[in-house]
């Protein structure tokens, strides 16, 4: 019997997992749970500074947030933007907390955001690892919400409007951050452009 209602769970649309959720099905929290937990692991620990513990703390907090705001949840927005929208506010405060108490963003590797489809043909004409240091540096220099903006484009291959749903901006918001932080890179990381001897 147990058997059948995870299968049922399994076949559910996020949708109808949180139209359960809100009528107090467990079986439908654990099936969200499954679903989503590994990806906001991941998402957390990427945009908090590596930190393990807080990654799984801010990961509990989520779905707990998940729970108390289950009915808060409307159907006509994709379940996966209104999870990212509250983990990226999370994150955001976060930052925010840490400009008051003037903490320092550490051991932040930005290198982790980075496509792993974008390879350098070159590998004689620089060192990766180099490249990885000075992009790193130079999103540390930038805002919380910019680095996150790239983030959600190119690690977590999100839509511009799915972007701008889950930071509740305009289109063009994300658009212009997005420009604005590689018009940035492309000219700090210039040293690295493979072409730019011939050019």
């Amino acid at each position: 019997m147990l058997k059948f209602l995870s299968k049922r769970y399994a076949v559910c649309s996020d949708e109808e997992l949180m139209a359960y959720l809100v009528k107090g099905n467990h079986k439908a929290f654990e099936e969200v749970y499954k679903r989503y937990a590994p990806y906001m692991l991941r998402f957390f620990y990427r945009h908090l500074y590596q930190d393990n513990d807080k990654a799984q703390d801010f990961l509990q907090d989520l779905f707990l947030k998940v729970i108390e705001k289950a009915e808060s949840y409307h159907s006509d927005k994709a379940f996966k933007i209104w999870l990212y929208s509250i983990a990226s506010n999370m994150c955001k405060n976060e930052y925010r907390r840490n400009e008051i108490r003037g903490s320092k963003v550490n051991d932040f590797d930005f290198s982790l955001i980075m496509d792993d489809s974008i390879a350098f043909n070159s590998q004689d004409k620089f060192d990766r690892n180099l490249f990885n240091q000075m992009l790193t540096q130079e999103l540390k220099a930038m805002d919380g919400v910019q680095s996150l903006t790239f983030a959600l484009r190119y690690h977590d291959h999100l839509s511009v409007k799915e972007i701008s749903e889950i930071m509740e901006c305009a289109e063009g918001t994300v658009k212009s951050r997005l420009f604005y932080t590689i018009k940035k890179l492309t000219t700090k990381l210039d040293i690295f452009n493979p072409y730019k001897e011939i050019q």
